[in-house]
């Protein structure tokens, strides 16, 4: 039942999104709470101390904080589309760290006293290995998506909106076409939807897994 696992998340946060593409693809159904992050709820805290979304909980009191992991686990409970068949490990390291990391400071130069055209050049180095890639198959492991598409293309989202002229005027064709397609599926637009900030005593909001 959706009640038996709990899900906090925020909606614009590539981490959360990505949980949330998996665990729809999975017809996973959950209880979701979002979260304002400069007023974390302490149910969240408690239950993951790190203070990062996404945390799921699940009905035995095992929690999941990394949204990799509930992606993995999600996809492990049900798998329609066979998504853990076209994982790539070692691309999904590559940009949780360190393209992570420059879009970060692309992004948020102020907050990271960082030279942002630096780590965008940087950044770019990655996007231009995916669109290399994606010029021989439609994702990135194949004809059709996987489970690094959806891990990927949320990140891949943030930077292209730092400046979408900028970003559209780049010589990625094959990129730049796989997440417009991303973003204007179904599945990113049912995970997108907006829900006000959970707090204690809330009517419970559920995301039902069909």
């Amino acid at each position: 039942m959706a009640t038996e696992r709990v899900l906090y998340s925020f909606r614009r946060c590539p981490y959360a999104m990505r949980a949330r593409l998996a665990l729809a693809i999975s017809k996973t159904p959950y209880v979701l709470r979002e979260v304002v992050l400069a007023r974390k709820p302490e149910a969240m805290l408690e239950a993951s101390p790190k203070g990062t979304v996404p945390v799921l909980v699940l009905a035995n009191g095992t929690v999941i904080d990394e949204s990799i992991e509930i992606m993995r686990w999600a996809l492990a409970q049900n798998d329609p589309e066979g998504w853990l068949d076209r994982d790539d490990a070692a691309l999904i390291e590559h940009n949780d760290g360190p393209f992570k990391h420059d879009l970060d400071r692309y992004k948020y130069p102020d907050r990271h006293d960082s030279d942002a055209m630096v780590h965008r050049e940087r950044g770019m180095e990655f996007l231009r290995l995916l669109d290399e890639r994606l010029s021989d198959d439609a994702q990135l492991c194949g004809s059709t998506r996987g489970i690094a598409d959806a891990a990927i293309m949320p990140f891949v989202r943030q930077f292209a909106a730092v400046d979408r002229d900028w970003f559209a005027a780049q010589p990625i064709p094959h990129l730049q076409k796989w997440l417009a397609e991303h973003l204007a599926s179904p599945l990113f637009a049912a995970v997108m939807a907006r829900f006000d900030p959970w707090s204690p005593g809330d009517p419970v909001v559920v995301v039902p897994g069909a």
